[in-house]
């Protein structure tokens, strides 16, 4: 016998067909109907059929749609996988460098087991959390992962549900952990078939329809999304989960569902004895989300922060359109301000929005490994019309100089698939949509997106051509081409330098500063007994330092020190022991 549950509270009638037959189900508590049926068991295709619809529609929470999302689902059991992570006790978020790959682009393949075959590379190059684009059923053969309408499956593009998990088991074999990426502000265009069961939108958002958290019924909307957050991290022993665009979350109740969130993650932690983290992307600008829940805050472990982001995309490229106008404008002086606040904006004008915006960091309460920082991530390669990397437009030292700057920064670092050998594939928009109206509405939205930023139609790649999702796909052949090789060597010495002195890895904002030159281009970062000396100028440059330089630790070029001096050639940076 197997239970078969659905919330569906607006209705008077639900049935369930399973493998041909059709049982009625029972009304129950809070909207849910349920019954136990004589079945097949695992694999069994199942679809629920409401009122007098006889339409068979695929369970909202259904594990397991091997057959695409449009399809029956199918019975799937947890407890048949065979782990083997038992002594896997996990990976805190501080201390920790990230590493955000796609499954689908980062291996020829595209699959979980092709995947597992590059982990050893991560480990080789010092990685601790591998963080996964969205997994999620989604229709079509190829997608980013965020126009997922499945929530609950795993998509079988790359290898289903026990594909994951082989993932996730060989990642903790190796002293790995996994961070997945969810998607809970939107629903994908296609296959979704939520609203058939209940009233689980109010609204849209730029990417769709948006979820009801705090309208007539959304107790059972909540608790969708929450228990899909438990059951990443338990049925599929993830550590830890980056939530999607949380800013796009509309919700006025009284604890948020972000907050609700973060408590019974914690009970879960407690529980399966090892460090759940939560990481939030939010473009709101306020603490609120990372400050402990004892502070007065959500108690989000962290959140993705675009301004370390967009501060040393400006500084190293020169750009300046859109959000990153009033990041040029504040210049290097912008940049050392960020890398002692993580925020520019902390209530301040923002002239891409045209009004203020965000609110000051407390320092004293805030550590910057609640801070994720990176130079790279998917949005800001693939949101560009070509989905150019920084290779495309920076020198081999200038991408080492932003390197320098990200590793010794005392934020959480992050790097996207292929960067640490300065890859030069492309990583551009993707999908494949079955429905022809879909793709020319998702080509023609991207060109009017991309329109909006001055870039033209013949600038922007076809999303729904085959050759945009192999373009984007990693070419593992170069890393033993140059400058490649030299570039993978400098980031495994640099996560291995932080690794190896604790000033580095030091969360404490209050601790940390900055000295800047506008006119030579340089910048200076003081950590502990270290110095972080970079010369993003054209010229050699000698640095006074404010004490005698005892050793220098790691430097990109040759480097001269001079008693409290440091000599550097152009592009290239130097770390270094004061006394």
């Amino acid at each position: 016998m197997s239970e078969y549950a659905v919330w569906a509270p607006l209705h008077d009638r639900v049935r369930v067909l399973a493998d041909g037959t059709t049982f009625p189900l029972t009304r129950a508590t809070g909207g849910w109907w349920r019954s136990e049926i004589d079945d097949n068991g695992p694999g069994t295709a199942y679809a629920f059929l409401l009122g007098d619809d006889e339409t068979p529609l695929p369970d909202p929470r259904s594990l397991w749609q091997p057959n695409g999302v449009h399809a029956a689902s199918r019975r799937y059991d947890h407890d048949a996988f065979w782990w083997t992570d038992q002594a896997w006790t996990g990976r805190q978020l501080p201390g920790s460098v990230l590493y955000e790959l796609h499954i689908g682009t980062f291996t020829e393949a595209g699959t979980f087991d092709a995947a597992i075959d590059k982990l050893d590379h991560l480990v080789a190059l010092g990685v601790d959390l591998v963080e996964v684009m969205p997994v999620n059923a989604v229709d079509g053969p190829h997608n980013w992962g965020y126009d997922g309408v499945g929530w609950y499956a795993v998509t079988e593009n790359y290898g289903g549900p026990d594909g994951f998990k082989r993932f996730v088991d060989a990642a903790h074999a190796r002293g790995l952990g996994v961070v997945l990426d969810v998607v809970y502000n939107h629903i994908g265009p296609s296959g979704a078939y939520l609203d058939r069961f209940g009233p689980y939108f109010a609204g849209r958002n730029i990417w769709g329809p948006s979820l009801n958290l705090d309208g007539p019924w959304s107790d059972g909307v909540r608790r969708f999304v929450i228990d899909n957050a438990l059951m990443w991290l338990r049925d599929f022993h993830v550590d830890g989960l980056r939530l999607d665009a949380v800013h796009a979350l509309p919700d006025s109740r009284a604890t948020p569902l972000l907050e609700q969130l973060a408590v019974e993650v914690e009970a879960l932690s407690a529980h399966v004895g090892r460090p759940l983290s939560l990481i939030a992307e939010s473009d709101l600008n306020d603490p609120r989300l990372i400050t402990a829940r004892e502070g007065g805050g959500y108690g989000l472990h962290a959140q993705w922060a675009d301004d370390i982001h967009h501060s040393l995309h400006t500084v190293l490229t020169g750009e300046s359109q859109g959000y990153y106008a009033d990041f040029a404008a504040a210049g290097l002086t912008g940049l050392g301000h960020v890398l002692c606040r993580a925020f520019l904006h902390e209530g301040t004008w923002s002239s891409f929005r045209r009004r203020n915006h965000g609110a000051p960091v407390d320092t004293r309460r805030i550590p910057g490994h609640r801070f994720l920082a990176y130079l790279q991530n998917h949005d800001q390669i693939g949101n560009r019309a070509a989905g150019d990397r920084l290779t495309q437009t920076l020198s081999p030292g200038l991408l080492a100089c932003g390197a320098a700057l990200l590793f010794t920064s005392p934020f959480t670092p992050m790097l996207f698939m292929g960067e640490e050998w300065g890859a030069r594939t492309p990583w551009q928009f993707f999908s494949s949509f079955p429905d022809e109206a879909l793709r020319d509405t998702v080509r023609q939205g991207r060109l009017a997106e991309f329109a909006d930023h001055g870039w033209g139609e013949a600038d922007v790649p076809d999303p729904n051509a085959e050759s945009t999702f192999l373009d984007s796909k990693l070419d593992w052949d170069e890393l033993a081409q140059e400058p490649h090789a030299t570039l993978l060597e400098l980031h495994r010495e640099l996560i291995a330098l932080r690794k190896a002195w604790p000033q580095l890895s030091a969360p404490w904002l209050e601790e940390v500063e900055v000295e800047v030159d506008e006119q030579a281009r340089t910048v200076v970062v003081h950590r502990g007994s270290l110095r972080v000396v970079v010369n993003l100028g054209a010229d050699e440059t000698t640095f006074a330092l404010d004490r005698t330089v005892s050793r220098i630790l790691l430097a990109s070029e040759p480097a001269a020190a001079e008693q409290n001096a440091l000599i550097l050639p152009p592009e290239a940076f130097a770390v270094a022991v004061v006394v």
